[in-house]
């Protein structure tokens, strides 16, 4: 699942923070990194603190409800912008 234009980084990690399953941030070079270690999550913050939003993000969620969650959260991120 390709995410892109995310303005809401911090829901976004608490979002991914209270999913049931893995998930897994994909890398460009294709590594996958799971995204709800807390390890790889200051990683992220600390790479992310300087900018206002993602641009993209390519995200594996193995659970359906989770994918659920994480599509209506951008919808409602998408919807803030307007």
């Amino acid at each position: 699942m390709k995410i892109e234009n995310v303005n809401n980084v911090e829901g976004l990690f608490e979002l991914l923070n209270n999913l049931k399953g893995t998930v897994e941030l994909v890398s460009p070079e294709g590594d996958r990194i799971n995204l709800r270690s807390k390890l790889a999550q200051m990683l992220m913050m600390s790479r992310l603190l300087d900018k206002a939003y993602i641009k993209e993000l390519d995200l594996i969620v193995h659970e359906p409800e989770d994918m659920k969650k994480v599509v209506e959260f951008m919808m409602g991120d998408a919807h803030t912008e307007e």
